[in-house]
C-alpha cells in the first residue's frame, strides 16, 4: 500500500513540477480566466444586472470557476499521449504499480495543476468576498470528474495533435450546455437533452450549488440539489475511470 502510495505521489508531482517550470504557460493560465469574468461578467452584468434577480458576475464566476477545474483537469490527462510518443508511459506500466495508480497519480497531478491555474479567479474571487473555503472541495470534486472524463476521451488516441483537434470540439459546446456563463433552466428540448449528456454541467452546477447555499439566490441559478449532482459526479467518475483505464491499459498493451 505505501508503494503504491508512493507511486501515485510521484506522478502526481511530475504534473505540477512540469507547470511551475513553464512559467509562459502559468502566466497564460493565470491571466485567461480573469478576461472572461472581467470583460464578459461585468458587460452583461451592466447591462442585464437590473433585470436580473441575482448578481450576473458572481454567476459568471462560479461558472468559469467549475469549467476550468473540469477543463484543465481533462485537457491536461493529453500529457498522457505526449508520454505515450515519448514512450515514457511503456517505462511506467513496466513498473510493479496497479494501473489505476497511474491514471490516479496522472488525475491528482492535474488536479493540482488545475488549482494553481484557477489562482486567478480564486484571487478574483477574494476581492468580491467569496467563501473559497466553502467551496474549495467543490473545487476539488469537479477537477477529479474533469480528469476522469479525460482519461475516457484521450484513452483511446494515438497522436497527440489528433488530441488537441478532438478536445476542443468536445469540451467548448459544453461551456454553453453546462451553463457556464449563460443560464440554462429553460432550453429548447433538444439542448436539454444535450445538457444533461454534458459532464461538465455537473461541475459547474455543484459548484454553484455549494457557493449558493442557503442563499435565497440559489432557486435562479442552482439546477439540482447538491446531493443529486453529487450522486451523478460519483457514478460518472467511477464509470469514466474503469472504461478509461481499461482502454488505455490494452492500447499499451497493443503498442
Amino acid at each position: 500500500m505505501k508503494h503504491e502510495l508512493n507511486a501515485l505521489l510521484t506522478i502526481a508531482t511530475r504534473d505540477v513540477t512540469k507547470l511551475l517550470n513553464d512559467k509562459p504557460r502559468l502566466l497564460i493560465s493565470f491571466v485567461f480566466p480573469l478576461l472572461f469574468i472581467g470583460i464578459l461578467g461585468t458587460s452583461l452584468q451592466s447591462n442585464l444586472g437590473s433585470s436580473l434577480p441575482y448578481n450576473f458576475l458572481t454567476f459568471v464566476f462560479t461558472g468559469v470557476l467549475g469549467q476550468i477545474m473540469f477543463q484543465s483537469t481533462a485537457s491536461g490527462i493529453i500529457s498522457l499521449i505526449e508520454d505515450r510518443e515519448n514512450d515514457f508511459s511503456q517505462e511506467i506500466f513496466v513498473s510493479p504499480i496497479s494501473r489505476f495508480t497511474i491514471i490516479g497519480g496522472k488525475i491528482l497531478g492535474e488536479t493540482g495543476v488545475s488549482l494553481f491555474q484557477a489562482a486567478g479567479v480564486v484571487i478574483f474571487g477574494l476581492l468580491i468576498g467569496v467563501p473559497l473555503l466553502r467551496i474549495l472541495p467543490a473545487m476539488l470534486v469537479s477537477a477529479m470528474l474533469g480528469g476522469a472524463f479525460g482519461i475516457l476521451v484521450l484513452a483511446n488516441l494515438n497522436s497527440q495533435r489528433t488530441a488537441n483537434q478532438l478536445f476542443p470540439l468536445i469540451i467548448f459546446p459544453q461551456f454553453f450546455l453546462a451553463g457556464v456563463f449563460n443560464p440554462i433552466k429553460e432550453l429548447p428540448w433538444y439542448l436539454n437533452i444535450l445538457s444533461h449528456l454534458a459532464p461538465m454541467r455537473y461541475a459547474v452546477d455543484f459548484l454553484r450549488g455549494a457557493f449558493y447555499s442557503g442563499n435565497p439566490e440559489s432557486q435562479f441559478v442552482v439546477l439540482k440539489p447538491i446531493l443529486h449532482n453529487l450522486l451523478i459526479i460519483t457514478l460518472m467518475f467511477v464509470g469514466f475511470i474503469v472504461i478509461g483505464t481499461w482502454l488505455f491499459v490494452r492500447n499499451e498493451r497493443n503498442r
